[in-house]
C-alpha cells in the first residue's frame, strides 16, 4: 500500500493533469517553488505515477531555451490523484464546505 499523496504532490499531479507538462509551468500554475516542484516530479515518477520524456534537444535551440522534460500521468497516476481529491473534499467538510467556513460549534470562550 502506497502512502497517500500530500497536498504539494496532489496539487502538482492535478496540474499535470490539466496540461501544464514541464516544471516552469508547473512553478507558474501552482505558484510553488522549484526546490518544491522537482523532488516531488521524482518521487511522483519513481511511484509510477508521470512518466517523463525530454523533448528534442534541437527543437528546444530552434526555440532559444534549453530542452525541457515534460511530463504526463500515467493511469496509476491518475488512480491516485483520485483518492488524493476524495480524501480533501472529506477534509474540506471538516472545516465546512468550501467558500463556506466551518462553523465554532463547540463556542469559544474570550
Amino acid at each position: 500500500m502506497t502512502p497517500p499523496l500530500s497536498y504539494n504532490a496532489a496539487l502538482v499531479l492535478q496540474t499535470i493533469v490539466n496540461g501544464d507538462g514541464y516544471g516552469f509551468d508547473i512553478m507558474r500554475t501552482t505558484g510553488l517553488a522549484s526546490g518544491t516542484v522537482y523532488p516531488i516530479l521524482r518521487r511522483l515518477e519513481a511511484g509510477g505515477l508521470v512518466a517523463s520524456r525530454w523533448e528534442d534537444p534541437a527543437l528546444a535551440h530552434e526555440k532559444g531555451r534549453p530542452p525541457r522534460c515534460y511530463y504526463r500521468p500515467t493511469a496509476e497516476g491518475r488512480s491516485e490523484l483520485a483518492t488524493a481529491r476524495d480524501r480533501l473534499t472529506r477534509q474540506q467538510a471538516v472545516f465546512g464546505l468550501a467558500g463556506r467556513p466551518a462553523t465554532d460549534a463547540g463556542g469559544s470562550e474570550p
